[in-house]
């Protein structure tokens, strides 16, 4: 099922609902717990797509596959590296993001989203699956040239509109091995599967889990393959995933 929040173009109206077919079917209460399907439907061309959903926290977690690693000559990992992004960097497909006056290198990174179904805390690998609502198309967006300077990176992360997402939330997924990809003014810049990633999704929410706990709704962020670039003003990235979709968002300067 491919969940989707929206804003009614006529009325400006913010509504959650499911793709049945070629319209979306409203649903009336909230996707992370209990909602309700109505009879009220929309056209896609009536509506614009909203980000997915709204986290309390993002968590994140770096340098997820071997080559990237490699192209930072960083070191591999002995269990999941994670930082964080603020919420308020989420942004929907067809967003602008925005490059902020005082960042000089803005960079990109494809990872697969994935948003969390129920409260969640010491959950074992095997056990994961049942707290996922889903999962969806993530843009890292980073400030390179801050994330040089600073050790911690939430500020080069955090920026606003530095988390674009979508187009919805595919909750019937196997994330084991999909291809991700990404494009910078149609030109493919990233081309991975999520089977090279060294932490696989089910093992990153169990360590998170592990350490403080996770709502419902909360976004995890679960790395970016080798070929992660930086951006001009006017680009436009997109992101892509096998079986969720794809987004795209422009670089406009603020």
């Amino acid at each position: 099922m491919k969940c989707v929040r929206f804003e009614d173009l006529r009325t400006g109206n913010k509504r959650i609902g499911f793709i049945d077919g070629n319209v979306i079917r409203c649903v009336y209460g909230s996707l992370e717990t209990y909602w309700q399907i109505t009879d009220e439907t929309f056209a896609m061309r009536d509506v614009r797509l909203l980000a997915p959903c709204v986290p309390k926290q993002i968590i994140c977690v770096s340098f997820n596959y071997q080559k990237h690693a490699a192209e930072f000559g960083v070191e591999i990992p002995r269990e999941p590296s994670i930082f964080s992004k603020a919420a308020h960097t989420v942004v929907g497909t067809g967003a602008d993001i925005i490059w902020p006056k005082q960042v000089q290198e803005l960079a990109f990174g494809a990872e697969l989203g994935i948003v969390v179904k129920k409260k969640m805390k010491n959950v074992k690998a095997e056990d994961v699956p049942k707290y996922i609502l889903g999962y969806t198309c993530a843009n890292d967006v980073t400030a390179r040239d801050l994330q040089r300077k600073e050790r911690q990176w939430l500020r080069c992360k955090s920026f606003d509109t530095f988390c674009p997402l979508g187009p919805w939330l595919e909750t019937e997924l196997d994330p084991s091995d999909l291809s991700i990809r990404s494009y910078v003014n149609g030109v493919l810049k990233q081309d991975a599967r999520t089977s090279n990633m060294i932490y696989n999704p089910y093992e990153i929410l169990s360590y998170i889990s592990q350490s403080f706990t996770l709502d419902a709704g909360d976004l995890i962020l679960t790395g970016t393959p080798v070929g992660a670039g930086l951006l001009n003003e006017g680009d436009e990235i997109t992101v892509e995933i096998e079986g969720i979709g794809k987004i795209t968002n422009r670089v406009v300067m603020e």
